[in-house]
């Protein structure tokens, strides 16, 4: 799929326009966001991405739509998980819930950035050296073993301040209490920062301890840095409506991480395979390929539909049966 540079541009400058149209209607006046506000907004964005995709498949034909689509599915699936960290860094800040939203668009605004990076990072070791594809499935399949270990309710217990916060509190004296939606503001003559801009950075470099995972596994899907962009923008540009959103409905996906797990360990041996079918390691079998059977993106996407669909009726099925099993997620 050839991408021109004028295409790129315009892909860039259209995702800024529609956050800055959301930035000028949802945060003009500070609001707690109502569900059906929420849902209105999710609906736009996914209706977007959607007519994203059709494009695609217009301009470029099936197998690079339905590779837009397999990891769009992936990442916006796989960003839910992340709901359960940011719920939690938002209890323990105590963000008000005017400004929450704006405290989702920032964050996830730097987090953009930051994965552009390592996509175009990502790219670069692809292009030049196929085994990463080796490492790309293997940390998957652990990703995906760890994943199905992990326990929200112990996660939920308290939140660890990375060293990018560290390094913050040390450069930055931190006001004691938020003051509007400001993130900076001098007393004294001093330059402080605010709670605000601690969850802020929270968020953003949260997330892209979650691109660990997700980008080398929308890589599995698809090799073409343009669509391994755009769905993770797509992804991210959604989160924070679905945020607001899923609510409570958030604490009742206890099978989340066993259906996350599943996905990512399909994408960690659909890597794997397409590595041993274009091997050129000289250790293995002389560094021929080898005769193995490779996974289409039609039976990936799927796979990665039924499974997520499984997954959410499974779970809703099981908090029905017993209402304990519902997670205390940012108690």
């Amino acid at each position: 799929m050839a991408v021109p540079a004028w295409l790129w541009i315009a892909t860039i400058v259209g995702l800024l326009v529609l956050l800055a149209v959301d930035l000028v209607i949802v945060d003009r006046k500070p609001h707690e966001v109502t569900i059906g506000e929420a849902g209105r907004w999710v609906t736009f964005y996914v209706a977007v991405a959607v007519a994203f995709g059709l494009g695609i498949w217009y301009f470029a034909g099936g197998t690079p739509a339905g590779e837009f689509f397999a990891g769009y599915i992936t990442e916006y699936s796989l960003s839910v998980d992340n709901l359960f960290i940011f719920l939690i860094i938002m209890t323990t800040f105590k963000v008000p819930a005017i400004h929450q939203h704006k405290v989702l668009l920032i964050g996830i605004l730097m987090a953009l950035v930051m994965r552009g990076v390592f996509i175009a990072l990502g790219a670069t070791m692809i292009a030049q050296f196929s085994w990463v594809f080796y490492i790309f499935g293997a940390f998957l399949i652990y990703t995906g073993y760890k994943l199905v270990r992990t326990d929200h309710d112990d996660e939920s217990e308290e939140f660890k301040e990375n060293a990018a916060l560290r390094v913050v509190r040390k450069v930055f004296p931190v006001t004691d209490a938020y003051h509007g939606a400001k993130s900076f503001l001098k007393i004294d003559g001093r330059r402080y920062v605010t709670p605000m801009f601690i969850v802020m950075v929270a968020i953003g470099t949260t997330d892209l301890l979650f691109a660990l995972d997700s980008i080398p596994a929308i890589f599995g899907l698809t090799k073409e840095p343009f669509l391994v962009f755009t769905a993770n923008a797509f992804a991210l540009m959604g989160l924070r409506q679905l945020y607001f959103l899923l609510g409570g409905l958030l604490s009742k996906l206890v099978y989340l991480s066993i259906g996350l797990s599943v996905i990512l360990g399909f994408i960690g041996v659909k890597l794997i395979l397409e590595a041993l079918h274009t091997n050129s390691l000289p250790f293995l079998n002389d560094g021929q390929p080898l005769d193995v059977p490779v996974i289409g993106i039609g039976l990936s996407l799927s796979v990665i539909v039924g499974v997520l669909a499984i997954t959410t009726i499974a779970s809703l099925i099981k908090v029905k049966r017993d209402p304990e099993a519902v997670k205390q997620v940012g108690a």
